[in-house]
């Protein structure tokens, strides 16, 4: 079974019987990215109805029994995540009820500067800010996964020692490998190694470069040479895939309502659109071929279940669960 830290997009039925295809049976996805309360609200509205149309192919997974149960039946566990905390508009009271709802991950800041702390591509990381530590540890008590992918370094060190369960990078790759703002630094994935957190390796062009997307075993190598700094038990699959997404879903995550300008998020003027696929990745089956392309590259039948399902699973386990005192 592979569990996939993050994908995004708009998922259909399609989506999942592709999903399954390629032996997903849990996939986090992405409810989204600038929205404030209400339109968070709609989302997840919006989501409890897709998946109750296609019950048969797939069920929304609260926890990491769920996760594996529903994989292990043949169906794919949805797991429902946001990439930007706009959702709890600043009232700390709404990370437990979104908690309720069903949400499991959500991501301190998106790609600027928000009030909780600093962004990948802000120039100076202001760090978590108090409020930010009163967020990470309201999700710790309500059963959210912090995510820090696209937060800046300063910030993710500080959620690491902020929190009180083990944090997660769903979807990025190490910047030792790759070098990309979006990318972490050696020292977050040391700190991720040693306080039980994991990252993602993505498989989205823009952050893994074209060394790393020609092949599956090219992907692989840098899958084991981020393992060589984080340690087999902090890294994991979060391939960053895009469903259905066309050029106004683009301009929405990176443009939102704050700018009027151009803003190319992980691209650039050369590659201002959407990027290629991975050569090995052209479509969502393709990720059949990942535990194989692990095993050819040197990992054993342990490693290789650590890494595509075993340590998301971990994770889940030590976070998606409300801290005991909050059920007395």
């Amino acid at each position: 079974m592979i569990i996939d830290g993050l994908q995004c997009g708009h998922f259909d039925r399609n989506s999942f019987e592709s999903l399954q295809k390629a032996g997903v049976g849990g996939v986090v996805v992405t409810c989204g990215f600038w929205e404030g309360t209400v339109e968070s609200l709609d989302s997840l509205a919006r989501w409890r109805d897709l998946v109750r149309e296609n019950e048969d192919v797939c069920e929304i997974a609260a926890t990491a029994v769920d996760v594996e149960r529903i994989g292990r039946s043949g169906k794919v566990g949805v797991i429902l995540g946001f990439q930007n905390s706009n959702l709890f508009e600043g009232r700390i009271r709404f990370v437990e009820l979104f908690a309720e709802l069903g949400v499991r991950v959500v991501q301190l800041t998106y790609n600027n500067q928000n009030e909780l702390g600093g962004s990948c591509y802000e120039a100076e990381d202001s760090g978590l800010a108090r409020f930010g530590k009163e967020v990470v540890r309201e999700m710790n008590k309500a059963g959210i996964l912090v995510d820090c992918s696209h937060v800046g370094d300063r910030t993710t060190l500080d959620a690491i020692e902020a929190s009180q369960k083990p944090i997660a990078v769903t979807h990025a790759n190490a910047r030792s490998l790759f070098d990309h703002k979006r990318n972490k630094s050696d020292a977050v994935l040391k700190a991720l190694r040693e306080s039980g957190g994991v990252i993602g390796c993505a498989a989205y062009r823009n952050i893994t470069g074209d060394e790393f997307c020609k092949s599956i075993e090219a992907w692989c190598g840098m899958v084991a040479r981020t393992v060589e700094i984080a340690g087999i038990d902090s890294v994991a699959i979060g391939t960053d895939r895009s469903h259905n997404f066309t050029a106004p879903d683009y301009a929405w995550m990176r443009q939102g309502r704050w700018t009027r300008g151009i803003d190319y998020g992980a691209g650039s003027a050369a590659r201002p659109g959407k990027a290629p696929p991975p050569d090995w990745f052209q479509t969502v089956e393709d990720m059949r071929v990942i535990p194989n392309g692990l095993r050819t590259v040197g990992f054993s039948e342990e490693e290789v279940a650590k890494i595509t399902h075993g340590n998301w699973l971990r994770l889940y386990e030590a976070t998606f669960k409300p801290r005991e005192e909050n059920k007395k």
